[in-house]
């Protein structure tokens, strides 16, 4: 019996190689997708927080303080989804684009006031 010559087989391991070079790139690319996502969502719910406080500090109601949280929210591609707001801090909790939620809170301290 001859042997015969394995012609084709190099392609048909690259051919397997490439499949999972490609379902490697899939997985990194949706988890670097979801991060960015995350990071997007925790910058939006930091300056929704400020933006809540700030206008607290300034000695504005907690119903202008939630319009100022959702506004920043809205404005860095987020949805405000809960505003809880007293005169000492401002907490919220955001949903970017549906993919990623973040909370934040913002702490107002008068003590550090300038006088007028």
């Amino acid at each position: 019996m001859t042997a015969r010559p394995e012609r084709g087989s190099a392609s048909i391991v690259m051919l397997g190689i490439a499949a999972v070079a490609l379902v490697l790139c899939t997985a990194v690319a949706r988890v670097g997708r979801g991060a960015v996502a995350s990071a997007r969502a925790q910058t939006a719910a930091d300056a929704a927080a400020l933006a809540a406080a700030d206008q607290l500090a300034l000695g504005h109601g907690e119903g202008d303080a939630r319009r100022a949280a959702a506004s920043t929210a809205a404005a860095n591609g987020a949805r405000l989804r809960v505003c809880t707001c007293s005169a000492r801090y401002a907490e919220v909790e955001v949903v970017f684009r549906g993919q990623a939620r973040a909370r934040a809170r913002a702490e107002v301290d008068l003590s550090a006031a300038i006088p007028p």
